[in-house]
């Protein structure tokens, strides 16, 4: 979108900013609407008559005429800087990082601000100026350029790895009210709630999305009871100690998470990724692992050692290697799962189905497997595998 300023020819005063859209005659439209002529004419400000809206750029200043010839405003006013007192290009070096913009970008847009005042007109503030000309603002340059794009456009684009707090502490310094009850909002609305009350799939996912990757998403205690995170991209969240309790992680990709203590009982995992999963002292009583992958190519071992898997339904899960030491899965259901080379060592398979299994090199010593159903194996199970 462009934006320009229009004037009645032969003035430099109450001019209109309007938005560039369409047809010359969609312009000229606009014109008589705001200025309250009939506009049948445009010019530029050396008064050469516009005939295509592909001529007009971003912040021009144009001249609306009635029909009659262009009329040169510095002759009614006598001031040969009127004209161009806010299109003059400027260059600010801010923090050593050189901007290159309009004098009208800086003043229209939010006329009460700081930059308003100190550009508005030539040299009211004795604004100081480097070797080159350019003026001198001691600020950061990677928050002042979402400002200037701001007053440029009027959108508000932060890219990745810039903290919205620090455009917002620039916005408030300068003085873009309207910029910053924005970025008050959207920082706002980032962030967890205060209180222990469940988090929503929209309220995580925007929690996600203000977060650059490079960053640790850290999710420890917090309550995602009966939340629905399924399908999203949740590698190497911080989930310590969090209450996942009836959430759906149906195919989430939790590789390399930690749920160490974290709450998943009667939660639904069915198809999710948990390659190099950290579940130590995991409470999943109740949940559903069908179909899930916890085995790494890369040959990280996913570590359940202790968790409460009671009563699960892991049923044709991939679990190579597996450490599932002292763990309790007492009346869970493990049919047609991959534990080859699993760590089963101390682990409580009372009443356990393991029908069609692969048992290879596991390690089920002082395992308890009374009423165990060992049926249809992949592989013999070897005495020497266990002692109980």
């Amino acid at each position: 979108m462009r934006r320009v300023t229009l004037f009645v020819s032969g003035t430099s005063s109450n001019g209109k900013v309007v938005a560039v859209y369409g047809s010359l005659d969609d312009l000229l439209s606009v014109a008589s609407s705001k200025l309250g002529i009939r506009a049948s004419s445009v010019y530029n400000g050396t008064g050469g008559l516009i005939d295509d809206i592909a001529l007009i750029r971003d912040d021009d200043v144009l001249y609306i005429s009635e029909g009659d010839s262009f009329e040169d405003p510095q002759e009614e006013h006598g001031d040969p800087e009127t004209c161009q007192a806010h299109t003059d290009w400027l260059t600010l070096n801010v923090g050593g990082r050189c901007f290159t913009t309009t004098r009208s970008t800086l003043v229209s847009k939010e006329p009460e601000s700081m930059l308003a005042h100190m550009f508005r007109d030539k040299d009211v503030w004795g604004n100081k100026q480097d070797s080159h000309g350019a003026y001198l603002i001691d600020r950061s340059p990677d928050y002042f350029e979402p400002i200037l794009n701001y007053l440029r456009h009027g959108q508000l684009i932060i890219n990745e790895g810039i903290n919205p707090l620090g455009v917002l502490e620039e916005a408030r310094f300068f003085g873009i009210e309207q910029l910053a009850d924005q970025l008050d909002t959207l920082i706002k609305s980032s962030q967890p709630p205060d209180d222990h009350s469940p988090l929503t799939r929209k309220e995580f996912i925007r929690f996600l999305l203000a977060t650059t990757t490079k960053s640790e998403l850290r999710c420890q205690g917090l309550n995602f009871t009966s939340a629905d995170l399924s399908r999203l991209d949740l590698r190497y969240i911080n989930f310590k100690m969090a209450n996942l309790r009836g959430a759906n992680l149906t195919h989430a990709n939790l590789s390399g998470a930690n749920l160490e203590r974290a709450d998943l009982s009667m939660a639904c995992l069915d198809g999710a990724n948990l390659q190099g999963v950290k579940m130590l002292c995991t409470n999943a009583e109740g949940a559903s692992l069908r179909g899930c992958n916890f085995e790494d190519p890369a040959g990280i071992k996913a570590n359940l050692e202790g968790a409460n898997l009671k009563g699960v339904d892991m049923e044709g899960s991939q679990m190579t290697g597996i450490n599932l030491r002292v763990a309790t899965l007492k009346n869970a259901k493990l049919k047609n799962c991959n534990l080859r080379g699993a760590t089963l060592a101390g682990t409580d398979l009372e009443n356990c189905d393991l029908s069609g299994c692969d048992l290879q090199e596991a390690n089920l010593r002082g395992s308890n497997v009374k009423g165990a159903i060992f049926e249809e194996m992949l592989t013999p199970l070897h005495m020497s595998q266990s002692v109980r």
